[in-house]
């Protein structure tokens, strides 16, 4: 059986001590008093990384549900291909689900300071699962718009954004051994359950509306989310960077070692956008949902490599196996252009075959770590107060 974490990355764990800053607003006057109220009603036998997975996998749901009722994203078009809809307790349980496992997210490192149970796991459990995430959610709140306020492309970009944002959040660390905790995380959140609620009261035809200028909330939505991350994300992480090569605060890697981490990340979205860009039978208008789930797995592979190695202070990797058969995939679809159904079966395989990897690889990092330091992934021992 295949072994993901080598001597010294486990070395690297068992050094690694949690290092991180947070100055939002939001986060510490309300948020973290509302979690410390929540964590107390918690059964101190109650594991924290089951916390962090019960809330993974209602986001699973949310996912499923949306699938279901508007899998390609045509129940707010004009043509709705399908003449079905979306009803309104969706929203509202979607509502409902993400603010839960928010609330999750944000008690179960509460939860293990509480039972004594703190550990690089939970936090490698924890980050891991929120980069799955990043493409779970994001592509429940497209079925807002849909494709007449968005193309399949736009928001195949806008999901982009996402990713860098949270990449760099962990490059951040990678270089600087802090984990400075972006604003916008909680304001996103917050946000994207208040849309989903209010979406389930008025019907999101209220957010399909003329407004002035000739912009909509569709535009106003994208607009927002690229915006306020080059002004709370991406300048504050560079600038928090070179803070730390000015200061000597930081691992102070050469130039090459400390854009290392970039290497994958950029090359797959170099590969991603080729393929979306130049697809024979406009593959990202076909099956966007598909497309956007093949590739947040694939990302999701690269940043949980990115967290091991931060985590255990290694050399990051500058190449991502799962890389290797969507080239492959990239180049027989560009060069043989293959007919619309064949390239859908390419996609579809494709998907599977990487997700079934990915998870792999993630049990199996859990495991080898839960063997490492003699612990129970979802169970505290007997002998832990």
């Amino acid at each position: 059986m295949a072994r993901f974490l080598s001597k010294d990355k486990l070395e690297g764990f068992e050094k690694y001590k949690y290092n991180s800053i947070d100055t939002c607003i939001l986060s510490n006057y309300v948020m973290h008093p509302f979690w410390n109220w929540c964590v107390q009603f918690c059964p101190v036998w109650v594991a924290p990384n089951l916390l962090t997975f019960t809330g993974f996998l209602l986001t699973v749901l949310n996912f499923l549900l949306f699938s279901y009722y508007d899998f390609g994203f045509y129940a707010l078009t004009q043509e709705n291909k399908d003449g079905n809809s979306i009803p309104w307790w969706v929203w509202a349980l979607s509502a409902v689900n993400l603010f839960v496992a928010y609330t999750l997210d944000g008690i179960d490192g509460k939860q293990a300071r509480r039972t004594g149970t703190s550990g690089p796991l939970g936090e490698l459990f924890d980050h891991g699962l929120d980069s799955y995430s990043a493409v779970l959610i994001p592509t429940c709140l497209y079925s807002i718009f849909g494709r007449d306020e968005l193309n399949p492309l736009r928001f195949f970009f806008v999901i982009w954004n996402i990713f860098i944002n949270f990449y760099l959040t962990h490059w951040e660390k990678y270089n600087t051994g802090v984990m400075f905790l972006p604003w916008g995380y909680d304001f996103t959140m917050l946000g994207s359950c208040f849309l989903l609620l209010v979406t389930s009261v008025t019907g999101p035809r209220a957010w399909h509306v003329s407004l002035p200028g000739g912009l909509t909330p569709g535009i106003v939505f994208e607009f927002v989310l690229y915006f306020s991350a080059m002004l709370t994300s991406q300048t504050v992480i560079i600038w928090n960077i070179y803070k730390s090569y000015r200061d000597r605060t930081g691992k102070m890697r050469s130039f090459s070692e400390a854009l290392r981490p970039l290497v994958p990340v950029a090359a797959f979205f170099a590969l991603s956008s080729a393929w979306a860009l130049y697809s024979p039978s406009d593959i990202v208008t076909r099956c966007p949902r598909l497309f956007y789930v093949l590739t947040g797995t694939i990302f999701s592979n690269i940043n949980c490599r990115l967290i091991v190695s931060q985590m255990s202070d290694t050399r990051c990797e500058a190449w991502n196996p799962l890389l290797m058969p969507y080239s492959l995939a990239l180049l027989t679809v560009l060069f043989l252009q293959p007919p619309p159904i064949a390239e859908l079966s390419l996609l579809t395989v494709l998907c599977v075959s990487s997700s079934a990897q990915h998870i792999y690889y993630g049990t199996s990092v859990v495991r080898e770590m839960c063997e490492h330091f003699n612990i129970n992934c979802f169970h505290i021992k007997p002998n832990i107060k």
